[in-house]
């Protein structure tokens, strides 16, 4: 059937996907086949394992970048440089991403990780850039395949959520699955992660000092309506997080600083 002059043809969704796990990680692998179905699928990734690198960005020495398979780049850099190269390369992007989404990270994003994760860094890089972004994750004792399974509607429902309702403010939502089968999905805030904090201190063979930073231990302390709440409970928690992160509640202590 011939088309009309004026036909246009509409293209499929582009999504990105990252992470900070590196881009062979079965996280990243098996959300990738997930998804294609759902638009054309590019990965740009770490060369190698990112975690809580937070959103660094690499400034002081070249980055280098390897195909590694048919749209699967490796870069060897941060989360949040994979997202940025992606974007602006010339060539390594057909168009530009419907959506980004990184992960799934092996290792839960909750309350505070969502400062230090990279996974997060990386989807928050292309929310910057106002492209939608949603970072996933799973804790470490999960099935990958499940989860990946499990992505596949709430990444449906964004996609046409976005093409309903086009424009700004530019989405950053942020999705962790629990342990096992989740009993539901909640949509929550932010909730608190309280890490053993500790400093240990050991010695080499020549007698200098080096550190092991933070301690194996986490508890969520009860903050009703938050993703940890959620995820104690076996539910799988989405949040919306902010990119402004100005805040009124200091205004009297600003105004008596700035005097």
């Amino acid at each position: 059937m011939d088309l009309l002059p004026d036909t246009v043809i509409p293209m499929p969704p582009l999504l990105l996907l990252s992470n900070d796990d590196g881009v062979h990680a079965e996280g990243l692998r098996l959300l990738a086949r997930a998804v294609e179905h759902l638009g054309d699928v590019v990965i740009v990734a770490p060369a190698s394992e990112q975690s809580t690198r937070s959103h660094a960005l690499t400034l002081h020495r070249p980055l280098r970048v390897l195909s590694v398979g048919a749209a699967v780049w490796s870069v060897d850099g941060t989360p949040a440089d994979c997202t940025y190269v992606a974007l602006h390369h010339p060539t390594m992007l057909p168009r530009r991403p419907t959506l980004v989404l990184s992960g799934i990270n092996h290792g839960s994003n909750l309350g505070g990780d969502v400062f230090y994760s990279g996974t997060v860094a990386a989807a928050r890089e292309a929310a910057f850039r106002g492209v939608p972004a949603m970072a996933l994750s799973m804790p470490s004792g999960a099935d990958p395949a499940l989860c990946a399974a499990l992505a596949v509607p709430f990444v449906a429902r964004l996609l046409a959520a976005l093409a309903q309702t086009p424009g700004e403010p530019t989405p950053l939502l942020n999705l962790n699955f629990p342990n096992g089968e989740p009993k539901g999905t909640r949509s929550t805030r932010l909730g608190v992660r309280a890490y053993e904090d500790l400093v240990e201190v050991r010695h080499d063979p020549r007698g200098r000092q080096y550190l092991w930073i933070g301690g194996p231990s986490v508890d969520h302390p009860l903050v009703v309506g938050s993703d940890t709440e959620a995820f104690d409970a076996g539910f799988i928690s989405l949040s919306a997080l902010r990119l402004d992160m100005d805040t009124t509640a200091f205004a009297p202590l600003l105004d008596a600083v700035a005097g």
